[in-house]
């Protein structure tokens, strides 16, 4: 079978290999309520016998936005250089556009580039206030509209240590939200409670630190990964408010002698001090990569701190619909909190959810995920690719 770049390329085989894999969407997390629908997952494998080229088209039904359609697009046409895209219309409020390429060939290996293209806006965003107090009654909703870019260098400056250097470029406007059961946040909060209510745009640069001793780039199973940065939003090269964001993250793979168990951990550390600074660039928790029992954006504030815990157990390697596939069941534990700054920090303002992933890996680069999480709020649901860290 014949197919045009980059559907095909230098790596496939001729006659290429095609699976064709159908699949039910539901998804039920606290802020969209129930999507369901399916898609299909067309697989083109390379002559390793590995996928090379992933497309999936997918239609599902949500009460708040209708009918969605969507395209979705990942292509490895070597172990160096991806790109994937995104591209979804929903009949109500929401859209997406999204376009990122990675290429860690530049300059003979030494330097690594990334970047992410994308226009969206996202009919089910919440805001419930500052603070680890924030009420789920005090809950609004909006249309989060967003674009932007983000462009990053990796220098290798030694062993397993690069030197990262990022531009990034976002606006965001506050529209109506697909959420009419739950008030307009621009009709219960103003502008002077809550900067950047009225819409902000950011440009910031960031330099940091990365260590990383991880065995795959993409989907690693052993070592060490702990980067550190400082980024600055200046008024000079075109933000709306000035500020200076300090992150830290480390996360640890340790696999059993067999390596069909792999502990995993992430701790991270963000703070962005000032009064001033838009919501949307505090520090938040909760969602499908940090609090798993919550919704997107439930957790707001300066400064944030994260833990999460996660075993991932490999239950069965199952060839079905004639490809190699890994079924991983994930027991997970997260534990984070927000606050002022690190001197106010209390046990209490601490959340625990604990929670179950499964998992369905595809190596050496992909992964289909749920995630299931309980917390004091209840039962959340997230539904996608990739490991949530």
């Amino acid at each position: 079978m014949v197919h045009p770049y980059p559907l095909n390329n230098d790596v496939s085989d001729d006659p290429v290999k095609v699976v064709t894999v159908p699949l039910p969407a539901i998804s039920a997390n606290p802020n969209e309520g129930l999507s369901s629908g399916v898609l299909v997952a067309f697989l083109i494998h390379n002559k390793k016998d590995e996928v090379s080229t992933l497309l999936a088209p997918q239609v599902n039904y949500n009460r708040y936005y209708g009918v969605s359609t969507s395209l979705y697009g990942a292509f490895y046409p070597s172990p160096t250089r991806s790109w994937e895209f995104n591209i979804s219309k929903s009949t109500r409020v929401n859209e997406d556009y999204e376009f990122s390429y990675v290429d860690r060939s530049l300059f003979g290996g030494k330097v690594e580039g990334r970047s992410h293209f994308y226009v969206f806006t996202d009919g089910s965003a919440r805001f419930f206030g500052f603070g680890p107090k924030s009420l789920l009654a005090d809950q609004t909703n909006f249309g989060d509209r967003e674009s932007g870019v983000t462009l990053s260098l990796a220098y290798g400056i030694a062993e397993h240590l690069h030197l990262v250097m990022d531009d990034r470029f976002r606006r965001v406007d506050i529209a109506q939200g697909a959420v009419r059961s739950v008030p307009f946040i621009l009709d219960k909060f103003s502008g002077a409670e809550v900067p950047g209510i009225d819409g902000f745009s950011v440009h910031a640069q960031k330099l940091g630190l990365v260590y990383s001793t991880l065995d795959f780039p993409d989907l690693p199973t052993a070592g060490l990964y702990a980067a550190t940065s400082v980024e600055e939003s200046a008024r000079d090269f075109g933000s709306s408010v000035g500020f200076i964001h300090y992150q830290a993250e480390v996360k640890g793979y340790a696999p059993s002698e067999s390596a069909r168990w792999i502990s995993v951990y992430r701790v991270a550390y963000n703070q962005t001090p000032g009064g001033d600074v838009p919501f949307l660039e505090q520090n938040v928790l909760g969602g499908e990569t940090t609090l798993r029992g919550y919704g997107r954006n439930r957790f707001i504030d300066n400064t944030s701190l994260l833990l999460n815990l996660e075993e991932r157990i490999k239950v069965i390697r199952w060839t079905v619909f004639n490809v190699r596939t890994d079924w991983e069941l994930a027991p997970f534990v997260d534990i984070g909190g927000v606050m002022g700054s690190l001197g106010s920090v209390r046990r209490d303002d601490f959340k625990i959810n604990p929670g179950v992933g499964f998992r369905a890996v595809v190596r050496p680069n992909i992964v289909g995920r749920v995630d299931i999480g309980f917390s004091n709020e209840g039962v959340a649901v997230f539904v996608g690719l990739g490991y949530p860290f």
